[in-house]
């Protein structure tokens, strides 16, 4: 059944990874239109989610926030499948490194880096980080239930030479590198919801306490390495910008959770600069309110 799944499914992906852009956002109007109006995916989600980070915004403000929201949805679904077939030239035209100096500082560091993100502007195309670096990517996913969507997941990547990990590899991958004396940059999406369990770390984000990842932090803190967060911007329809951000570089310097903590934070700022790039669809807040501490 998957492979039969995934036969069916691949040759839209791949038909609309070979579109011109201009087509390609086309298209991307019309998924919007049957995605929000038709069928409405996630819409009650999205409700919920903007209503708890924004409690003092009008119905009407929030309905413009949801609108723009599901309209970058669409165009970034439909990047990604464009990631099957884009160029590196297409890619570093549409996804601007704006200061490569810091990430070069930090490799003169001779320290391996974990890079924090959110799910916010595009994470998709940050593979044309690669590009800028002569350490070794590595980017932490979950795992797809599809295995041979899985596979084409990694293989895109790879294209750009950056490895996907999954979750259940990174620490033994990292600590592996590390020993050998492979230096590495890994990329962490640290913004969502984890596991709910007796020892999470709780945390304010958006004004809501929530339980929060704190896997990047606990081993830059373990194998002392520098931590960053990479700050995606939308600057147009197709178009992003990257900034380096350096959390610390000597993260043993830092009391428990606080770098997890600025991570938030940074996140934040972004979200209430432009709310409509971020990842609303996601329960981030489903565990609200729910620590035993």
């Amino acid at each position: 059944m998957q492979f039969l799944v995934y036969i069916i499914v691949y040759p839209f992906l791949w038909l609309i990874s070979i579109l011109p852009f201009w087509l390609l956002y086309l298209v991307s109007d019309g998924v919007y239109v049957l995605l929000y109006h038709v069928i409405g995916y996630r819409k009650q989600v999205v409700n919920e989610n903007l209503k708890l980070a924004f409690p003092n915004k009008s119905e009407k403000d929030i309905a413009v926030i949801r609108k723009k929201f599901y309209k970058h949805l669409c165009d970034m679904f439909l990047e990604m499948a464009k990631t099957l077939t884009i160029s590196r030239a297409a890619l570093q035209k549409r996804f601007v490194i704006k200061n490569p100096e810091e990430l070069k500082r930090l490799e003169s560091l001779n320290k391996s880096i974990l890079l924090m993100y959110g799910h916010y502007a595009s994470w998709e195309w940050s593979v044309e980080i690669q590009n800028h670096i002569s350490y070794k990517g590595f980017g932490v996913y979950k795992k797809l239930a599809n295995k041979y969507f899985d596979k084409l997941v990694r293989d895109i990547r790879s294209k750009f030479n950056t490895t996907l990990i999954s979750t259940k590899e990174t620490v033994n991958i990292i600590n592996q590198n590390e020993e050998q004396g492979i230096k590495s940059i890994v990329a962490f999406l640290s913004d969502q919801s984890p596991r709910l369990t007796k020892e999470a770390y709780w945390s304010e984000f958006m004004g809501i306490n929530v339980p929060c990842f704190t896997g990047a932090e606990r081993l830059a803190k373990k194998l002392d390495l520098t931590l960053a967060y990479l700050k995606v911007t939308k600057v147009k329809r197709g178009y992003y910008e990257a900034e380096f951000i350096t959390l610390s570089e000597n993260p043993k310097a830092y009391e428990n959770y606080k770098l997890t903590d600025m991570f938030l934070r940074e996140v934040e700022k972004q979200i209430y600069e432009a709310p409509e790039y971020y990842f609303w669809t996601h329960k981030r807040w489903k565990h609200r309110n729910e620590s035993p501490h």
